[in-house]
C-alpha cells in the first residue's frame, strides 16, 4: 500500500470558558412558541475542563464521514469528491482506496458517510452512502456495502441496497447517515434536495425524499417495518416528513437523529415508526427570504415535535452518544459536530429523554462534519474544508 506522509499539527490546548465570554446566543429569527418546556435554549453549562485538540492528519478534501477501525488500525475517513482513505494512527494517509463508485460530486453530492458492519471482524464488511447518478442529469442519495481487503487498498463488491427514488436534479440535501442498531437492521438517513418542488415530496410515502429508510444488513424489507403491506407508500420507509438528516446514532438502543432546519429550527428527533415530523408544513425556522415555511405553524396535530430545536441554528453535522472513560461526566450525552457557528455541541440528556443542558466547545475547529468517539474516550472529529482536518480531543490529564 503506498502512503502519502502528511505533517501533524501541533497539539492546541484550548481552555473552555465560561460561557459568555465567548458563546452568546443570538437573537432567534422566529417567534414561534416551544410545544414543552425544555424543547428550546436550555441552559448554557461549561465542563470547566482543558481540551487538547491534535491535529491526526490533514491535506483532506471536504472529510465527510469517519469509522473507527479496532485494535487500533487507524481510521477510514471518506472525501466528499469521491475518494476512501485509511488514516493510520501515526497520521499517514493512504493513497486512494480502489472500488468507490462513480459519485455525483456536485454541489452537496459526493462520498459521504462510511460504517463499519457490526461484523466487521469476520466479514470486513463496510458501508457508505453517496450522492449516485441515475441517468438524465439526474442524482440520488444512494447507499452500498463491499468488502475491504486486509490491506485497505480496495473494496470489491460493492452492492448498493438503497437509491433513492426519483432521481433530483438539485445537488443539496442528500442525507446522509448509516447507523445499526442490535437487531441486525440498517437505517439510512436521507435528504429533500431543498428546493420548494421537491421539498414537497417529504410528505409523500410514495418517494424516499426526507426519511428515514429501515432495511437488514443485505438490504431486506424487515416484515415488520410501518409501511409494509401500504400500497401508496414505499415499504422500506421508517419515518418521513424530514428536512435534510446529516446526523444519526443510537443510544440505549433508540434511535436519534438531528437535522437542518432552514432559517432556524434545527431538530433534535427521536423517530418512530411511521410517523410524520413535518416538514415542510411546520418547522420553527423560516425561509433564508425571511417568510414563512408552509403552514406558518410549528405545531399541527398528527406532526411529530422535536425533542429540541435551535434558532438561530447549529448546522448540525453528525452525531454520537459519549460513552468512554476519559469524559465520564458525559457519558449519555451527545456529541453534535456543527457546521455554523462550528465547534462540538454537547447536549446533556436527563433520565426522560429531555436535554437538561447544552455546551459549545472547541468552536475555533470550525466546520465539524462528523464526530465519534475512540476506544481510549478520546473524540475524533473531522473538519469540512478543502484542506481539512482529522483531529483528536483529550483531556490534558489536569483537571479536577
Amino acid at each position: 500500500m503506498t502512503f502519502r506522509p502528511i505533517l501533524t499539527g501541533t497539539a492546541l490546548l484550548v481552555a473552555l470558558p465560561a460561557f459568555g465570554q465567548e458563546f452568546e446566543r443570538a437573537p432567534r429569527n422566529t417567534d414561534l412558541e416551544p410545544a414543552f418546556e425544555g424543547q428550546f435554549r436550555a441552559p448554557l453549562e461549561s465542563s470547566d475542563v482543558t481540551l487538547q485538540v491534535t491535529d491526526i492528519a490533514a491535506g483532506l478534501e471536504h472529510p465527510w464521514g469517519i469509522a473507527i477501525l479496532p485494535e487500533e488500525d487507524g481510521y477510514l475517513v471518506t472525501e466528499r469528491p469521491g475518494r476512501l482513505r485509511h488514516v493510520a494512527e501515526d497520521g499517514t494517509l493512504s493513497d486512494p482506496i480502489a472500488g468507490m463508485p462513480e459519485v455525483a460530486a456536485q454541489g452537496q453530492g459526493g462520498l459521504l458517510d462510511v460504517v463499519l458492519s457490526p461484523d466487521f471482524a469476520e466479514s470486513r464488511r463496510i458501508y457508505i452512502s453517496y450522492a449516485k447518478p441515475v441517468g438524465d442529469g439526474l442524482m440520488a442519495t444512494a447507499a452500498a456495502y463491499g468488502t475491504l481487503n486486509e490491506d485497505m487498498t480496495e473494496v470489491t463488491d460493492l452492492t448498493d441496497i438503497f437509491v433513492q427514488e426519483p432521481g433530483a436534479t438539485v445537488p443539496k440535501h442528500f442525507g446522509s447517515r448509516i447507523v445499526f442498531d442490535d437487531a441486525g437492521h440498517v437505517f439510512i438517513t436521507t435528504g429533500e434536495h431543498s428546493s420548494m418542488k421537491y421539498r414537497e415530496y417529504a410528505q409523500d410515502t410514495s418517494n424516499t425524499y426526507g426519511v428515514i429508510v429501515r432495511l437488514t444488513l443485505d438490504g431486506e424489507v424487515p416484515e415488520d417495518n410501518p409501511f409494509v403491506g401500504d400500497e401508496n407508500a414505499i415499504d422500506s420507509i421508517w419515518s418521513y416528513g424530514h428536512r435534510n438528516i446529516q446526523g444519526a446514532t443510537m443510544r440505549d438502543g433508540v434511535l436519534w437523529e438531528v437535522e437542518h432546519g432552514p432559517k432556524g429550527g434545527d431538530e433534535l428527533n427521536r423517530p418512530e415508526p411511521g410517523k410524520n415530523y413535518g416538514w415542510p408544513v411546520i418547522s420553527y425556522g423560516e425561509t433564508y427570504g425571511g417568510s414563512p415555511i408552509g403552514s406558518g405553524e410549528a405545531q399541527r396535530e398528527g406532526m411529530e415535535q422535536p425533542v429540541y430545536f435551535w434558532d438561530p441554528v447549529i448546522a448540525p453535522g453528525d452525531m454520537t452518544a459519549y460513552d468512554g472513560g476519559m469524559f465520564s461526566d458525559w457519558d449519555g450525552d451527545f456529541l453534535i459536530g456543527s457546521l455554523k457557528p462550528g465547534g462540538i455541541v454537547r447536549l446533556e440528556m436527563d433520565a426522560d429523554g429531555k436535554v437538561a443542558a447544552e455546551e459549545r466547545m472547541a468552536m475555533s475547529l470550525g466546520r465539524v462534519r462528523d464526530v465519534d468517539v475512540d476506544s481510549d474516550g478520546s473524540i475524533v472529529a473531522i473538519t469540512d474544508y478543502a484542506d481539512g482536518r482529522l483531529v483528536r480531543i483529550a483531556t490534558d490529564g489536569n483537571d479536577s
